[in-house]
């Protein structure tokens, strides 16, 4: 794995969602409900509407365009409930997050 360093844990509070660029991959990293550091793609599987532009609640991921939602824990679809978003690694090292890319693709759904 290679691992690419994001930024500070400090960045991201519990309940907020932020978008970065790595490795030419759009992502976002989430901060869940407990403290635990998420990343998913960071555009959703119907449309290619960033995500960081819809609404995180520290449990469920929404897109704005057409309120797709998503489970903050795993990525999977709550509705609809037959789509996912890809899941990047995650490591804290310290006070420090890094994402792997490396062999993860962003998945699309049906439209």
């Amino acid at each position: 794995m290679s691992f690419t360093k994001v930024c500070a844990l400090d960045d991201l509070w519990e309940g907020e969602m932020e978008a970065f660029t790595v490795n030419g991959q759009e992502i976002i990293l989430i901060c869940a409900e407990g403290g635990v550091v998420k990343s998913f793609q960071g555009v959703c599987p119907h449309q290619d509407i960033p995500l960081v532009e819809g609404k995180f609640d520290g449990k469920t991921i929404i897109c704005r365009a057409h309120l797709w939602q998503f489970d903050a824990c795993s990525g999977e679809g709550i509705n609809p409930s037959d789509c996912k978003l890809a899941e990047y690694p995650v490591k804290i090292d310290g006070d420090e997050v890094f994402v792997d890319t490396a062999n993860v693709s962003p998945v699309f759904a049906h439209s």
